[in-house]
């Protein structure tokens, strides 16, 4: 294999070599990078938009992200590095090629989804020099020709970098981290400035003791954002989508560094761009749409211009690009398992191009807080799948890995410990109102006990 061939392998179906392994540096710039990132543009103001008190914002965030890192450290980074498989190689062992099929559909196309949203962000940076029209908090369509044709060239750019494969994402990244926490740093300090905070009271008192939410929001307590701040990243933790990930580490203490992305990202970054969204509702413009019980607009583009000009506008653009990047490559591993003869960069152009189209609809990023509750929700079951039959397996008397032993197509047992855990936890928050995340670690539970049970049967009848 040529040197070129050597650096493009992905090791779709089969463990990462030691000459491949990195260490803890590779996945520091990486994971600072993707989470520190356009979600965070996003998600800071509708934290804001739902009233919460700033003790409720502060330790809960600190709790919850704490919760995420150890989740990575201890479940994924641990099992990624025993068997340096993709998650999606793994699934298909225990479930059988004809179910993870139906996963990795599911799965990739989620990740298109939320790939868009970053697209959507980084389009309202480049659009203010056009003069464009930002999407509101309402808006679920594009508002115009340049809207889509930014969308568009900035989901090309994306695309092309995603499919130089996993070494030139962790590259990206490492080079892009730096600029977009720098952003963020400066954001806030000029945010502060802007709001004559100067002391740690006045600091708190932006939040104060919370509010009524704004109109279309539900009000978050503690628990809402600690919780959250936990399952936000739930696919990629307790679901196991960073296995893909992670499988190249040369040690399972490279989940640490996911605290840079948790506490630079999560943290820092949220409140940063929470209090650039305190400068805009002072506005007369969001003074008059709350007045008419309008929530007013939650661009990143605009918010970041207003703070620190043109290289807002590059932090912003920059922002976007760095959680699309492992997103789109994420969702071409996953596409790639459904034709496993197709190359990995074919597969990862049809990610690019399917978020490209998600981020034509400003729905993804303006409704981010439930469309990430709903994704982890979907996907954080199955990683329960892995986790118990890995170590729980044995236990039971139960065979591992059991559709790749028996040669089955489908495992049963997983798909009904999957779809029953699902539907009986969303149809609960449905009727009763529960907050889906509160959810998140029942069902994931229930579906690991309900995976071991149903094996029982499986297994015994084969």
């Amino acid at each position: 294999m040529s040197e070129e061939n050597s650096q493009n392998e992905e090791f779709e179906r089969q463990p990462v070599p030691q000459k491949s392994w990195k260490d803890w540096r590779s996945f520091l710039g990486m994971y600072a990078g993707e989470h520190a990132a356009g979600t965070e543009f996003v998600i800071g103001p509708l934290f804001l938009t739902t009233g919460v008190s700033a003790f409720d914002l502060i330790v809960g965030l600190i709790v919850g992200n704490l919760l995420a890192v150890l989740s990575w450290r201890f479940l994924t980074a641990e099992i990624a590095v025993k068997n340096r498989l993709t998650l999606y190689f793994q699934l298909e062992k225990i479930c059988g090629k004809g179910l993870v099929k139906f996963y990795n559909i599911a799965n990739g196309v989620l990740f298109c989804f939320l790939a868009g949203s970053m697209l959507t962000v980084s389009a309202t940076a480049v659009g203010i020099p056009f003069e464009m029209e930002m999407p509101k908090l309402t808006d679920t369509m594009p508002n115009g020709l340049t809207w889509i044709i930014i969308v568009i060239a900035l989901g090309i750019v994306t695309t092309f970098i995603a499919v130089r494969g996993y070494q030139m994402v962790s590259k990206a990244a490492n080079w892009m981290s730096p600029i977009i926490i720098a952003g963020f740093l400066g954001g806030a300090i000029v945010a502060l400035n802007q709001l004559g905070v100067g002391s740690f009271g006045e600091f708190w008192d932006i939040w104060g003791e919370g509010s009524e939410p704004f109109p279309g929001q539900i009000k978050y307590t503690f628990w809402h954002v600690a919780i959250w701040s936990w399952f936000a990243n739930a696919a990629m933790h307790v679901g196991m989508s960073d296995l893909s990930v992670f499988r190249y580490a040369e040690s399972p203490k490279s989940g640490w560094t996911t605290a840079a992305g948790m506490y630079v990202g999560h943290f820092m970054a949220w409140i940063a761009a929470a209090l650039l969204y305190s400068v805009y509702l002072k506005s007369g413009e969001a003074q008059a749409m709350l007045a008419a019980g309008e929530a007013p607009s939650v661009a990143p583009g605009p918010l970041a211009y207003s703070a620190l000009g043109f290289f807002g506008v590059l932090v912003v653009l920059l922002a976007g690009w760095t959680t699309a990047n492992p997103t789109i490559y994420r969702a071409g591993l996953a596409f790639q398992t459904l034709f496993p003869k197709m190359k990995t960069s074919y597969a990862t152009i049809m990610a690019g191009a399917i978020a490209t189209a998600a981020g034509i609809f400003p729905a993804f990023a303006m409704k981010l807080l439930d469309f990430v509750a709903v994704y982890g929700f979907i996907l954080a079951p199955v990683g329960a799948i892995i986790v118990f039959d890995e170590y729980l397996s044995k236990k039971w008397n139960l065979i591992p890995r059991f559709a790749e032993a028996k040669g089955l197509n489908i495992n049963w047992a997983v798909i009904l410990a999957w779809a029953l855990a699902v539907f009986a936890f969303y149809f609960y928050s449905v009727s009763t109102g529960t907050f889906l995340s509160f959810l998140t670690l029942p069902a994931w539970l229930s579906c690991g006990v309900l995976f071991l049970l149903l094996s029982k049967w499986v297994q015994k009848k084969a």
